[in-house]
């Protein structure tokens, strides 16, 4: 049995571009391109009062603003907020346009919304030059760091402006949209703050990026934190999910829309545990970030996709130190690395 075979999608195709699909009460699908392996992204739109509720953005490019464009038109009733679910470009980059196109409010974790601003402007440990260290301190040299080097901090691409000021969205909090309620559900590992949505009146769970039915969601270490050990934070917040009801529908940023959540969360933490053992076996001799990243992702990596698997090595690295089960050194050539303990 395929892992998505435990899964039921109740829509089969996603939305075409600009098509704006009911997918359940006061819930409309949006999909939008990304220039990327993972090409689109899911947006949501809730019915509010006199307006609509518009959860996440797209890319800030042209390609995303034409087609927000057309939708805007179609739509017609006015945006009066704008939530978005956590920092990274797909999800943040358009707010800043869509905010002066309509006049809406910002919503956002404060995590978020910092971290957005710290990344837009290079500081603290989110500084390319930081990050390249980080980088060549676990082992990444050669044409694989010249790649990401010369690709540069990616950052102010997708997103070229950002909002100056937004309302705080809070763990637990509830938002009313419309004719319901909406409960903050926090995520932690994959962003600092993310913010899912949970309404227990239609069972619906905007799962943002912290649950996806077909990939697992990158989870990284960044220079700010170079240290820490996300994974622990991200499987933690996964299994509090599982505490939703059993026939929750969840709208997850990329992929259909899907129920069996309780399923996905147990294929999830299945698939770390297994990453896990077969690193901490690869680590029979010390191993950087960068040695092992062959034993995570068995295919070729391009720049983009190497610097995310480097923050996701580290990330495996850091938790399985975390346990006991790797110790960390340093040798004299200034590269960490890890073997069993």
């Amino acid at each position: 049995m395929t892992p998505e075979s435990l899964l039921q999608y109740p829509q089969a195709t996603p939305p075409a571009p600009a098509e704006v699909r009911s997918i359940a009460p006061g819930v409309r699908w949006l999909r939008m391109p990304l220039p990327f392996a993972l090409d689109h992204i899911n947006l949501w739109l809730l019915e509010d009062e006199d307006g609509w509720t518009q959860v996440d953005c797209g890319l800030g490019n042209d390609a995303t603003r034409a087609i927000w464009e057309r939708i805007l038109d179609e739509v017609r009733e006015p945006l009066r907020r704008i939530v978005v679910t956590h920092h990274h470009p797909d999800h943040v980059g358009q707010a800043a346009w869509l905010l002066a196109r309509s006049g809406a409010e910002l919503w956002m974790p404060q995590a978020e919304f910092l971290t957005a601003h710290v990344l837009h402007e290079g500081l603290a440990g989110y500084a390319f030059d930081k990050v390249l260290a980080m980088f060549r301190a676990n082992g990444l040299g050669g044409d694989r760091l010249a790649g990401i080097e010369g690709r540069g901090m990616a950052y102010r691409r997708g997103v070229p402006e950002l909002p100056q000021t937004y309302r705080r969205l809070a763990p637990g909090q509830r938002l009313r949209i419309g004719a319901r309620d909406w409960q903050v559900l926090p995520g932690y590992g994959h962003s600092p703050e993310h913010a899912s949505l949970w309404c227990e009146e239609t069972g619906v769970f905007i799962a943002g990026d912290m649950v996806l039915p077909r990939i697992s969601t990158n989870v990284s270490v960044w220079g700010v934190d170079p240290l820490g050990n996300p994974l622990a934070l991200f499987l933690e917040s996964i299994e509090r999910f599982a505490a939703l009801p059993a026939g929750t529908l969840v709208l997850p940023s990329h992929g259909l829309p899907f129920r069996g959540l309780r399923e996905r969360i147990a294929q999830l933490v299945e698939h770390h545990r297994l990453r896990l053992a077969e690193l901490h076996e690869a680590c029979d001799v010390p191993k950087s970030a960068a040695e092992v990243l062959g034993t995570l992702f068995r295919r070729e990596l391009d720049a983009h996709q190497t610097f995310f698997a480097m923050g996701e090595a580290m990330a495996h690295l850091h938790y399985l130190h975390a346990e006991g089960r790797l110790a960390r050194e340093t040798g004299a050539d200034g590269v960490i690395r890890y073997r069993q303990a």
